[in-house]
């Protein structure tokens, strides 16, 4: 089992968690809420995640990014714990449970959804899977930004609303930019190895300073988004996730003076950030 929880990664969940979260905050606001479809749109999410997870730990290791070098946390495949074939069968096994769970959510939301999920499904394998993977072509951060971000907050609300409304767009937008935040962090920590072996991340396409200030501006815009959010809604209350700002100007300060192994820790440190800015955020949607 513990093998399994590695190559899962749940740690990384809070990536699935917080849109829905949020989505869930901004039909509850807009009286509009469905528990069922709610609870659906989490355990959809986290178990695409938990698929993309899988198949990353499997072709990371097959395609030489994980290596004997890693020094980010170990993976089960490249530690010999699981062989390919049943993490490919593992992850086949959560995107088949995400597929069914999505049956009662196009039920729920109607054909929108049922685009958002196989969108959703071919983005997690084509992350790092297939001829041309997203994460080795440059371009991961922008899908990161899209579907753990804009899709999951509006496709959350969609589900219970029928409709999307600016404040929720804008709103998975900012989750979104916390998302992007934490591949950047990760992209950064494996930099020499993902040049080694091709891996053409952001990081390795733009440097590592850059790919440190794309983590500053992720997180200035995430705390920007609540102040336009005030305003457009007309309640204070949304300013809520700016007590969060503290321990994000933290984290960007020693992310820039971090580099290697150093930078574990605010991998998750930033997942706590996200998932702490979604609580925030969807209290101050109730005020």
């Amino acid at each position: 089992m513990n093998r399994w929880l590695m190559a899962a990664r749940p740690a990384t969940l809070t990536a699935s968690v917080g849109p829905v979260i949020v989505g869930t905050a901004h039909a509850l606001r807009d009286g509009s809420a469905h528990a069922g479809g709610a609870l659906a749109c989490l355990a959809g999410a986290m178990l695409i995640q938990i698929g993309t997870n899988l198949i990353n730990d499997v072709e990371d290791f097959e395609r030489g990014a994980d290596d004997e070098n890693r020094i980010g946390p170990a993976r089960a495949v490249e530690q010999g714990l699981l062989r390919p074939d049943q993490v490919r069968a593992g992850a086949i096994a959560c995107f088949s449970g995400a597929s069914a769970i999505g049956c009662y959510l196009v039920y729920l939301g109607g054909w929108p959804i049922l685009w958002l999920g196989i969108a959703s499904i071919v983005s997690g394998i084509a992350y790092t899977a297939g001829p041309w993977p997203l994460a080795y072509l440059g371009i991961g951060d922008f899908f990161v930004f899209v579907f753990f971000g804009v899709a999951a907050v509006c496709g959350t609300y969609y589900v219970q609303a029928g409709s999307v409304t600016p404040p929720v767009a804008l709103s998975g937008s900012a989750i979104g930019a916390l998302a992007m935040a934490i591949l950047a962090v990760n992209n950064t920590r494996d930099v020499d190895n993902d040049r080694r072996a091709g891996k053409r991340t952001l990081a390795v396409r733009m440097g590592v300073s850059a790919t440190r200030a794309e983590y500053a501006l992720a997180l200035v815009f995430a705390g920007t988004a609540p102040l336009i959010l005030a305003l457009n809604l007309g309640s204070a209350a949304t300013l809520l996730p700016l007590l969060a700002a503290p321990r994000g100007i933290s984290l960007v300060r020693r992310v820039y003076r971090s580099s290697g192994p150093a930078l574990n820790p605010l991998l998750g440190q930033t997942a706590q950030l996200e998932l702490l800015y979604a609580a925030l955020l969807s209290i101050g949607l109730q005020i």
